[in-house]
């Protein structure tokens, strides 16, 4: 049986760009700690897993590495998402969403980059970089 899935609004700090997607009942949240994301947003990168994604407003992107870009608004700068080039996959930023989406911490990627002041709590699936490499084949 499907799980069902809830409708989430949001936006960048301005409102410029506006999201909507589609994404589980109990969105499914996802931390980053690999070097970009945490120069990119000064910690870890939170997303939120959403199948339809609809981004209007003049959001930018920026081709961050081979296969990944990630994505700004044109106005105020906030994060908008991670994107796998290849697949066109795009992670949407948590903080765009009140309460993140309701959302519940499912996973981290390159948690042994994690520093020490960052540590999450809670019981999720923690991968080591090696795991995340192996499972995206290359990196974030």
């Amino acid at each position: 049986m499907a799980e069902a899935s809830t409708k989430i609004t949001g936006h960048c700090l301005c409102g410029a760009v506006t999201v909507t997607a589609t994404a589980n009942a109990v969105p499914r949240l996802r931390a980053c700690h690999c070097d970009m994301c945490r120069r990119h947003t000064s910690g870890a990168f939170f997303s939120i897993e959403a199948d339809v994604v609809q981004i209007d407003g003049p959001a930018r992107s920026f081709r961050s590495s081979d296969w990944a870009e990630r994505g700004f608004c044109g106005t105020c700068g906030s994060t908008l998402w991670y994107g796998t080039v290849a697949d066109g996959v795009r992670n949407l930023s948590a903080g765009l969403f009140d309460n993140a989406g309701g959302g519940e911490m499912k996973i981290e990627f390159f948690a042994d980059r994690c520093p020490h002041g960052y540590a999450l709590a809670g019981d999720h699936r923690r991968l080591s970089s090696a795991e995340t490499e192996a499972l995206f084949g290359g990196g974030a």
